[in-house]
């Protein structure tokens, strides 16, 4: 992937229908983002140094209310409905629900060629929006009828089951693994695949995690390795929880003794657990992987093991994902449906199954219940 030359500033994306100003605009964006946190003292307050230090650690913890990539998507989502609006003559403060209507209407079927979101896409980028005006001290309405109805034909018109990536199944992760060298990176991301699968993790709780407790402060957990396997401390989307990673049946493909391999040969024994090594791969640095890291990593070791190899390379890399992992465990452990929904976080068992690609849909069969 090529970067951008030292001696170059990076371009940002333009619209082909954007204004000469735009790059004010996106200036004022971003004075309006940092000026919006929604934290600031009361105007009768006479300001002090304690108070301001005061003010900018609530900052700090209302950004970390939401989840980093959470916080990047509603300000991009902010700047792409600042911009729009600006493009159509309009202002983005105060909220306006009828051209918030417009808007989704616009994301739904463009008229400037660009490409329609998926309903999906919309109804986030919607949550988006409703989250940048609170910060802003304004309220959302989304039942307002302007609204909710033209979300309410969207839904209805362009609705479709989401297109769910395919999971890597018990033999698809092991032709995976066996792809990778016995160098210093090689045993990193067996370490970083056989985790992920056994655990059921999301790409962002692998690269987080740190050797020990507050070993680092954008930790994201850390592990507990025990004579019988690794306990995994998870700060998730839906809070603390426990990961217990139980011994494989061999060392080949025992998620635990991968783990134990890279962080004796890595020499990790504080910060994070899966970190950047050098260009020779004999050498580990301190930088954490990037959960990007992941999601290629999958996508190389599905095309080097030939899974789904009767379809074009294009087409299998877009079959996979860092879903995959989880999807894989769910859809692979035979065992009861709560143990599964436990391990992957899930508040319910119906979002569980969401991640259940093969499994016996009839084994509780109500029609012969019901004596039919």
């Amino acid at each position: 992937m090529s970067e951008t030359p030292k001696n170059q500033p990076q371009e940002a994306e333009k619209s082909s229908s954007a204004p000469m100003d735009a790059t004010n605009d996106d200036e004022r964006d971003e004075r309006e983002s940092a000026s919006g946190d929604g934290i600031a003292l009361p105007t009768h307050v006479a300001g002090s140094g304690t108070l301001d230090r005061l003010v900018d650690t609530a900052r700090d913890y209302a950004k970390a209310s939401t989840a980093e990539n959470t916080n990047k998507a509603y300000a991009a989502d902010w700047k792409h409905f600042a911009r729009w609006c600006r493009l159509k003559g309009a202002e983005p403060l105060p909220q306006s629900p009828e051209m918030i209507g417009l808007y989704l209407t616009d994301l739904a079927a463009p008229t400037n060629g660009s490409p329609a979101l998926s309903v999906s896409t919309i109804d986030r980028r919607l949550s988006g929006l409703a989250w940048n005006f609170a910060q802003r001290g304004f309220t959302l309405d989304r039942k307002n009828r302007h609204i909710a109805t033209v979300l309410a034909g969207i839904k209805r018109k362009h609705a479709r089951p989401p297109v769910q990536k395919e999971a890597i199944l018990p033999e698809d992760i092991l032709a995976m693994v066996a792809t990778l060298p016995y160098d210093l990176r090689g045993l990193r991301d067996r370490a970083v695949l056989l985790i992920g699968y056994a655990g059921g993790l999301r790409r962002s709780e692998i690269i987080s995690l740190d050797h020990g407790k507050d070993d680092t402060p954008d930790s994201g957990g850390w592990i507990e390795i025990l004579d019988d396997g690794a306990v995994l401390t998870l700060n998730a989307k839906t809070g603390w929880r426990e990961v217990e990673i139980g011994r494989g049946s061999s060392d080949q493909t025992c998620p635990v003794h991968a783990l134990e391999q890279w962080l004796h040969f890595a020499k990790i024994d504080f910060g994070p657990v899966f970190v950047r090594t050098s260009r020779d791969g004999k050498r580990a640095l301190d930088a954490r992987l990037s959960d990007k890291h992941v999601a290629r990593l999958i996508k190389q070791t599905v095309l080097k093991s030939g899974i789904r190899a009767e379809l074009p390379e294009k087409d299998r890399v877009a079959l996979f994902s860092g879903h995959s992992l989880r999807a894989g465990l769910a859809s692979s452990a035979e065992v009861d449906e709560r143990y599964v929904q436990k391990q992957l976080g899930h508040a319910s068992a119906e979002m569980t199954r969401r991640y259940q690609r093969r499994r016996d849909r009839f084994r509780v069969n109500l029609t012969k219940a019901a004596g039919l």
